[in-house]
């Protein structure tokens, strides 16, 4: 029987420093090769779904949260933000000097405090001295040369998936008051961004209903559907599921739901878990 595979990126494809272990691709090739499909499902835009990621040999792409859909290279859905309310929301985060980004299929478009706010929070209390500030000043080195490229270009606020921002001792429950009637309000989703980080994207949208629509689209059963998760945005996704697996590293609310606990990515989680589950 045919398993289509939902796999989470960040914490669960990748490791901390965003790349994808030999073995996880090795898996997802060997997993396509017998016929089954595998489809990244992932809060990240497509500009950040990575050449290394595409590389790989995917069947489709769940990107935004669940607001883009991809499969076989072809749209099946695309979800924006109101430009009206795009402008709001930046207005409102410049007038507190909350650091954001906006994530479009055009590119990433960051404030200009972006990064100097994710290197604040993800060195917080490390020796600047020491080697550890080093390794986490360069941790998110891919991420900023995403935001990089779009640096100069015009921003079409029509086209805007999503919104990231930052944490600057703001509180996110005041973010989330001003926002959430007409959006979803998701908290700290990239923990190291600190805990009043959160992101804002279209209503009604998530991993799950995202799902929902390409296994309808596909003719496919949530029975035959896997999904690998770390964190607390991914209780959508195995909503979605007939088969969880959480990573290691995940969230304690996400293993509780879980079928299944593989390892982390470090250690090849995806790997042991397609084996054991004859997947390969």
């Amino acid at each position: 029987m045919t398993k289509i595979i939902f796999v989470d990126v960040d914490g669960t494809l990748c490791d901390r420093a965003g790349a994808v272990p030999l073995s996880a691709k090795q898996a997802i090739q060997a997993t396509r090769a017998t016929g089954n499909k595998v489809f990244v499902c992932t809060g990240r835009s497509k500009p950040e779904i990575t050449a290394e990621i595409v590389g790989i040999g995917l069947d489709g792409i769940i990107g935004a949260g669940g607001g883009y859909v991809e499969i076989d290279g072809k749209v099946l859905t695309h979800k924006r933000m109101p430009k009206k309310a795009v402008l709001a929301i930046i207005s409102y985060f410049e007038e507190h000097n909350i650091g954001y980004y906006l994530e479009s299929n055009d590119g990433l478009f960051g404030s200009a405090n972006c990064v100097a706010s994710i290197q604040t929070q993800v060195t917080k209390g490390v020796d600047t001295d020491s080697t550890k500030y080093q390794e986490l000043m360069a941790e998110f080195n891919w991420f900023y040369d995403i935001l990089a490229q779009s640096v100069g270009r015009k921003i079409d606020y029509a086209n805007v998936n999503k919104i990231s921002f930052i944490s600057n001792g703001h509180p996110f429950e005041a973010v989330n008051a001003q926002f959430q009637a007409e959006f979803e309000m998701h908290h700290t989703t990239v923990p190291q961004f600190g805990p009043e980080s959160g992101e804002i994207s279209v209503k009604g949208i998530d991993k799950q209903v995202a799902i929902r629509e390409t296994l309808a689209h596909l003719g496919l059963a949530k029975e035959d559907a896997v999904a690998y998760g770390d964190g607390n945005n991914d209780l959508a996704m195995f909503a979605a599921v007939g088969y969880k697996v959480a990573m290691e590293n995940g969230t304690e609310q996400l293993k509780k739901l879980a079928d299944e606990i593989t390892a982390t990515a470090e250690n090849d989680g995806i790997y042991q878990s397609f084996l054991k589950n004859k997947w390969l």
